[in-house]
């Protein structure tokens, strides 16, 4: 924790206090607003001028806010508080300046946590590097289940303050944290939180594996009830072991396997709990089938095993857990099947930005034609490629830096034919469909599964999930 950081959660007088607002953009203007609402003088800074900073400064200016276009270095005079967006790196000069001045820094979860009323609802929070909207989606479909007023808010673009100011009262909030966002919120205490997973992501930001580690850990900082963590992950149990909880807060595990006292697992098709049950040595709960998880790939039970052990501490009860996940359905571009062609499955993972996302999406198939490239963003692919080897029957390479993908499969897995498409315009995902289609044979599944960013050939990740999509339907049609 950076000196000068506040952590104590007392309620903070904003009249008059001099507080700076540090990024526009999704978080910025909001929290502006709310503070300019509570009687603060906001000074708002930001790094860019475009057309759209300037627009949303002409909005907040109209209100009587100061807004800083082009600097986001220099601490403005008087500061007593500042408010960060979660994108801005803990490395910016004006951070430095800050500390030097002992002028805490909150992100917009600090803030929202700061400004819950007395009868607050509690937060059930949830973060990793993969599976976080999921888990959280499943959560609050089980809370609904359960007869709760609820929300899944945060990181999955509901906002926090939104949901702690609004007119609707919630018993309980299922809470989407970043890590950046978790780096911020230095007094944050939830009812009780999980770390789904933790792998190499968004290191540029945080400086290294331990501080990103360090940050998704918070999240267990004075939880009240359990600290889920994943069996499978070690990593997630370190933190547990040492975040600084309430007397009584128990260490609950989630596994695909068969489940220990304490632990939520799977028995013969069944997802079962034996932590939060009477006499957890000797008696196990069901839950619910593995058929009631929509889709029953391994990592997707992990994620609702995880949202069925924070629902179950939250004092749900069974039947609450198995109706929310039958009413659940994934997000788009989430391991989503578009379509049968000629006996091939075609399943759109574009949301598998990553090699720990796309290892997860692989390990739920057999036989696959692989479809995968874009923007790495640092990573290296060789684990990734000699744990799923044996499960591809082809591969389909994409994007700018689909050579790093090609070189791992020709060290791992030479004997898988690879076609590298050499082409970014808007015809290419329907090129690689087609040729994945050449590699197919009935009963494979041809698996959009990226391992990496799609800003090198599409707006964003929904957009290449729809061209692929697309591309499906246009194969069906045309063989139909």
């Amino acid at each position: 924790m950076g000196s000068g950081q506040v952590t104590s959660s007392e309620p903070f007088d904003f009249q008059g206090k001099h507080v700076t607002v540090a990024g526009l953009g999704v978080s910025g203007v909001p929290a502006a607003k709310v503070l300019h609402g509570l009687g603060a003088s906001v000074t708002v800074v930001n790094d860019g001028a475009d057309e759209r900073a300037r627009a949303q400064a002409a909005e907040l200016e109209a209100l009587g806010i100061t807004v800083r276009l082009g600097d986001g270095d220099t601490l403005p005079e008087g500061s007593e508080l500042i408010v960060t967006a979660p994108g801005w790196k803990p490395d910016k000069p004006l951070f430095a300046a800050a500390e030097q001045a002992g002028v805490p820094v909150w992100g917009d979860v600090e803030l929202a946590w700061r400004l819950r009323g007395p009868d607050a609802a509690d937060w059930l929070a949830v973060t990793g590097t993969n599976g976080k909207t999921t888990t959280v989606q499943m959560l609050a479909s089980i809370l609904k289940a359960a007869g709760l007023r609820t929300a899944a808010v945060g990181n999955i673009g509901v906002s926090l303050l939104d949901a702690v100011l609004g007119e609707e009262r919630y018993d309980v909030l299922a809470v989407e944290l970043s890590s950046y966002q978790l780096h911020w919120a230095p007094s944050l205490r939830a009812h009780s939180a999980t770390v789904l997973n933790l792998a190499p992501d968004h290191l540029d930001w945080h400086g290294s594996m331990e501080a990103y580690a360090a940050d998704k850990g918070r999240i267990y900082e004075g939880n009240r009830v359990a600290c889920v963590y994943n069996v499978a992950d070690k990593a997630t149990e370190d933190l547990v072991r040492a975040a600084d909880v309430e007397e009584g807060c128990r260490a609950v595990g989630f596994t695909l396997g068969t489940p220990g006292p304490s632990q939520l697992g799977v028995v013969e098709g069944l997802l079962v709990d034996r932590a939060f049950v009477e006499d957890r040595h000797k008696n196990a709960q069901e839950l619910a089938e593995v058929g009631d998880v929509n889709p029953p790939a391994p990592h997707n039970i992990a994620n609702a095993l995880a949202a069925a052990a924070l629902a179950r501490a939250y004092g749900v009860p069974a039947r609450a857990v198995r109706d929310g996940l039958r009413a659940f359905t994934p997000d788009a571009h989430r391991i989503a099947h578009v379509a049968d062609v000629d006996g091939v499955a075609y399943v759109d993972d574009s949301k598998a930005t990553n090699t720990h996302a796309a290892e997860a999406s692989l390990a739920a198939y057999e036989p696959i034609v692989w479809i995968a490239g874009g923007l790495a963003k640092g990573a290296t692919f060789d684990e990734l490629v000699a744990k799923s080897a044996k499960r591809l029957r082809g591969a389909v390479l994409i994007g700018a830096d689909r050579a790093l993908i090609r070189e791992a499969l020709a060290r791992h897995a030479p004997q898988v034919p690879v076609v590298d498409l050499d082409r970014t315009d808007t015809g290419a995902m329907r090129a690689a469909v087609q040729e994945a289609h050449g590699l197919a044979q009935a009963g494979d599944t041809v698996l959009l599964a990226p391992a990496c960013a799609s800003m090198d050939m599409f707006a964003n990740y929904n957009k290449r999930g729809d061209a692929f999509a697309d591309a499906v339907r246009e194969l069906g049609s045309a063989d139909g």
